[in-house]
């Protein structure tokens, strides 16, 4: 058991609380029921009298990461991590990895958006990559469940904040850079900047993948031993035909040609199974081997998830940012054989810039959008939607606040051959309406709809 802990209500006989002051929640408020709970010590930033022993510190959160960092990193120093960072891409590169890992005999963990999964159980995270301390703990539980590899995502908030301090990676690999979470970062060059970072905890004899095809890859050249993959990388995309269903790819490495079927669809799923294929077999397995187990290896839950709904489909996916939006709306359009119907909305309290880039990306290469919420968090819907409609003259779109009417008016509009993309959720199965998490799930409601 780690000694430290922030969370007064888990704190257990014999630790030290460390209050940490959030962004919605100053832990300081919560020191005495961390004493009740058995803390022998705190550790905190303002000047108290406590029962029991009190350090004051400049910055309590800098004190927990160097404590944890010093006294427990070396507990899982054998343990083969590899990050992957990027705008879009992560959560299925990590979670294709993870899964052919399995497949290929080797005891291994999923560590991002959709939860830790490991040893056939699952839990869910509080984000992308979690807080240190839950790191920590995530990771010495790795250790004695006896993992040995570790595949997680790595976002740019993560390596700001130093969330990884500590870790040592075997690989990396970059996806892409596009608009998102310039609410935090402000410009694009600070969001690259953050994202390079991953760089820094790359082991020096381990390696880096990067898309060749973005040309934010440059920046990640700073780490000297790197591979590319793409329609010129090193491996090599020389065709590909895809259906609603699967993808038949051809890429060549090294001289040599490759030809394999996946249970993926669209470019962005070749770029995210190239990925995937470029990481493993850089650390050692042969591409053989890989592209022998990939017709067991599908897309996480909430990206592309596609269901049958008549003659036509309905499909989940967690696209959220501009770039997301076009590459996944573009892909259906293309082997789309009627109308293209989108659902989507924005999230609330969170980048409103790319709130009227989406709805334009939305409205222009679908026949008809329903806007909708998408955890509008304490941020008036209204605002919302007019953001996402600023200076958009097309007709073809109607707002339904209510989610669940808006999927159910979706799924009633679609005729033969038609396809209803859902976006924006993918797998969560709750909405943030004010500062309450209510469940909520976008498959549930096209489950019933079928069932109907």
């Amino acid at each position: 058991m780690i000694k430290y802990e922030t969370n007064s209500k888990l704190v257990k006989k014999g630790q030290i609380f460390v209050a940490i002051k959030g962004f919605t929640v100053d832990g300081h408020d919560y020191i005495d029921d961390a004493i009740k709970n058995g803390a022998i010590k705190v550790v905190g930033e303002k000047d108290l009298k406590l029962e029991v022993p009190y350090e004051k510190v400049e910055n309590s959160e800098e004190y927990l990461k160097e404590a944890l960092v010093k006294e427990y990193s070396q507990e899982f120093k054998n343990l083969k991590l590899i990050g992957v960072t990027g705008t879009t891409g992560k959560t299925t590169n990590c979670y294709l990895i993870y899964q052919m890992l399995k497949e290929i005999g080797k005891n291994s963990a999923y560590l991002g958006t959709i939860g830790y999964y490991h040893s056939d159980k699952h839990e869910k995270l509080a984000n992308t990559t979690p807080d240190i301390l839950s790191l920590y703990k995530i990771l010495i539980d790795s250790v004695h469940e006896g993992i040995e590899y570790v595949v997680m995502e790595v976002s740019s908030h993560s390596l700001s904040y130093e969330r990884v301090a500590g870790l040592h990676f075997i690989a990396g690999a970059f996806t892409n850079l596009t608009e998102d979470h310039l609410d935090y970062h402000k410009t694009m060059e600070a969001y690259l900047k953050e994202k390079v970072k991953l760089t820094k905890y790359i082991n020096k004899d381990g390696i880096m993948l990067l898309n060749s095809d973005d040309e934010a890859s440059e920046s990640f050249k700073v780490f000297p031993n790197y591979k590319t993959y793409g329609l010129k990388g090193d491996y090599k995309i020389i065709k590909y035909d895809y259906a609603p269903d699967h993808t038949d790819l051809t890429f060549s490495y090294e001289n040599k040609t490759y030809n394999v079927t996946t249970n993926l669809t669209s470019i962005f799923n070749v770029y995210n199974y190239l990925t995937c294929i470029s990481i493993l077999n850089s650390i050692g397995f042969s591409l053989e081997d890989l592209i022998k187990v990939t017709k067991n290896v599908y897309a996480p839950k909430g990206r592309c998830e596609t269901y049958k709904v008549g003659k036509a489909f309905a499909v989940i996916d967690y696209a959220h940012t501009p770039d997301a939006f076009e590459k996944v709306i573009a892909a259906y359009r293309e082997f789309s054989q009627n109308r293209i119907i989108t659902i989507f909305g924005c999230g609330g309290d969170r980048d409103p810039y790319k709130r009227p880039i989406m709805g334009d990306i939305a409205t222009s290469l679908s026949d008809y959008v329903i806007l909708t919420t998408d955890n509008p968090r304490t941020e008036n819907v209204n605002d919302i939607m007019n953001d996402i409609i600023k200076n958009n003259n097309r007709k073809n779109y109607e707002i339904i606040y209510d989610r669940t009417e808006a999927i159910n008016k979706g799924l009633n509009m679609l005729k033969e051959n038609d396809i209803l993309l859902v976006l924006g959720k993918g797998h969560e199965d709750y909405q943030i309406i004010g500062h309450e998490k209510l469940y909520f799930s976008d498959a549930e409601i096209i489950k019933n709809f079928t069932k109907k």
